[in-house]
């Protein structure tokens, strides 16, 4: 439903009619003029005389479409976590003015942190590898390179040249010291052997017998004369006496096992080595085979290749795979860091804290915090009619329901699309209107009702509205126009504009400061001056 009004301001002096006295108001003076009542000569006008006269003036004029509506936030937040975890803290309650970037729960993030570490450390050894790659081999790699060549190189120089006097030489001497060997651990195994003689078991026997004797006469002494003298001397010849027998069995049971086995295995082994040192001499005076001078071939040609690459630089090939290794390894980065950055749920606008659904210490899964914007709107239900008059940054004033003499400026940032359908039938659009500053406290919820500017002049010629008459038929439109000292009337054409409950905007036929009658034309009669003048 379209309600319209008009600004108040002027840019001159304006008359205002009341009670058939013209009042001009001039920078704020009221100046009385009883100009509509002026003494009139008692003969009879030609004219009829007009009710009222108002005066063309310069002024704003709007229209305006009225509605209701409801204060909604701007913005609604229910903010979830983006992985589960261990709240750490929650730095917030409900009620709490937040701002953008504020933080409102806090997760653990220890493990997090250590791989956002672990991801700086791998980008920044991908980075030195591509680098060392771009630059190029140092002089210590390429002496190393170049050292190895040398060495594959003489290996198989060696191998094809056979071998010198010296190796042979060497060689010889080798495997004599290896059959001296052999030759001495065969004659310690035969002294093994021989060790046990007649002459040695003839002797033991005597030392056995000598021993008894000894005993004998002790043990005789000790019987005759007990005493502790006796007794130790007897206790001594018995250790002799059992020290003797062993000795003689000893060598009655022939040599010691593990002492010939030993002496065996010493031949065994100086044998292998006599072996082995005489294979060695014989594969050295045939010279180098021939899988040995390939293998020596295939070392040079190696160490020659790895030169080679090292100094004609890195390939193409090795370039990519070493800069998408460090691409790679960006982003790895930059998840970890986001990962991270994501356990600290912050506020994405300003506004105030509605709901906190995780303490200190819990497991946090889903959402953990709701919050509005300080940032407010008006959404509007426009009948119809009136919404094709309407359009997105069309200006708008806005009363709440507590403050009905406070304006708040808004501007319409959306409308709906589709229609909305009550039961009684009407039709209606959502009409979203943003809200400027304001110092009024508004919460969410409140009443708001709108002037929703559909047009907009300033500075226009204006006269009331019922100054202006229309012919319905010819669709045209007409004033009595007032002029001369006799207030003489005549009816003129003119064209409007923009009309308001009030007010009509004239675009042509009239000028700033003509008269124009307001109301119904009378016969002429002699009246009174304001001020009781004749």
């Amino acid at each position: 439903m379209q309600s319209t009004t008009a600004n108040k301001k002027q840019k001159r002096g304006r008359w205002i009619v009341r009670g058939g006295i013209a009042i001009l108001l001039v920078a704020g003076i009221l100046l009385v003029t009883g100009a509509l009542g002026r003494r009139r000569d008692s003969r009879a006008a030609s004219q009829a005389e007009p009710d009222q006269v108002a005066t063309a003036f310069l002024g704003d004029l709007s229209a305006k479409v009225s509605a209701s509506g409801q204060v909604e936030p701007a913005q609604v937040a229910r903010l979830s976590v983006n992985t589960p975890g261990i709240v750490a803290r929650v730095p917030v309650s409900v009620g709490d003015e937040v701002h953008a970037g504020d933080a409102l729960v806090q997760l653990q993030t220890d493990d997090l942190a250590l791989q956002v570490e672990r991801a700086e450390q791998n980008l920044a050894l991908s980075q030195a590898q591509l680098e060392a790659l771009q630059q190029g081999p140092s002089v210590e790699d390429v002496a190393a390179a170049e050292a190895a060549v040398q060495s594959a190189q003489a290996n198989l120089d060696e191998l094809q040249a056979g071998p010198r006097a010296q190796e042979v030489a060497a060689s010889e001497a080798e495997l004599r010291a290896q059959q001296a060997n052999v030759a001495s651990a065969s004659a310690a195994y035969q002294g093994t052997l021989e060790s046990i003689s007649d002459t040695a078991i003839a002797a033991a026997q005597a030392d056995l017998l000598a021993a008894q004797i000894a005993y004998n006469e002790a043990q005789g002494d000790a019987d005759t004369h007990p005493s502790e003298r006796t007794y130790d001397g007897a206790e001594e010849a018995s250790e002799q006496l059992a020290i003797a027998r062993a000795a003689l069995n000893e060598l009655l049971a022939g040599p010691n096992p593990g002492t010939v086995n030993s002496a065996a295995a010493s031949i065994s082994a100086a044998a292998a080595g006599a072996d082995q040192a005489a294979a060695n001499h014989a594969q050295l005076l045939s010279g180098a085979s021939a899988s040995q001078i390939a293998a020596a071939e295939a070392s040079l040609a190696q160490a020659q290749a790895n030169l080679a690459n090292l100094t004609a630089g890195p390939t193409d090939e090795a370039l990519t795979v070493a800069q998408t290794q460090v691409e790679q390894a960006r982003l790895t980065l930059a998840d970890a860091q986001e990962v991270l950055a994501k356990a600290t749920i912050r506020a994405p606008f300003d506004g105030q804290v509605t709901q906190v659904h995780v303490s200190q210490g819990e497991y946090a899964t889903g959402v953990v915090v709701e919050l509005v914007s300080n940032a407010l709107y008006v959404l509007l239900s426009v009948d119809e009619m009136d919404i094709g008059t309407l359009a997105v940054g069309q200006p708008a004033r806005v009363t709440l329901e507590p403050w009905p003499d406070m304006e708040i400026t808004a501007e319409i940032s959306s409308i709906a699309p589709s229609a909305n359908v009550g039961q009684d039938g009407i039709v209606s659009f959502d009409v979203r209107l943003d809200l400027g500053a304001t110092d009024l406290p508004a919460r969410i919820g409140m009443t708001a009702d709108a002037e929703l500017i559909t047009a907009q002049r300033e500075n226009v010629l204006l006269v009331p509205n019922a100054a202006i008459m229309a012919d319905r038929q010819t669709g045209t439109y007409s004033v009595n126009l007032v002029s001369g000292e006799a207030d003489e009337v005549k009816r003129v054409p003119v064209t409007i504009g923009l009309q308001d409950a009030d007010w009509t905007e004239i675009t042509s036929g009239l000028t700033e400061g003509d008269r124009v009658a307001v109301g119904e034309l009378k016969a002429p009669t002699q009246r009174r001056g304001p001020f009781g003048g004749s």
